[in-house]
């Protein structure tokens, strides 16, 4: 499941990356980010190197 969630978390910031900031589609991807974004943590993954967004 870890894994799972980092690869995900990598590919909708990669998706997001794409987006216009200001887009339906970006707010819903950055709903899902944020929810992968708690998992990791909680989980004890270290966000610093694979956070590319920063928010």
């Amino acid at each position: 499941m870890l894994k799972l969630s980092v690869e995900e978390f990598s590919r909708i910031q990669r998706f997001m990356m794409l987006a216009e900031k200001d887009s339906e589609v970006y707010r819903a991807m950055r709903e899902r980010y944020i929810d992968l974004k708690v998992i990791l943590t909680v989980s004890g993954v270290n966000l610093t190197e694979i956070d590319r967004i920063k928010e």
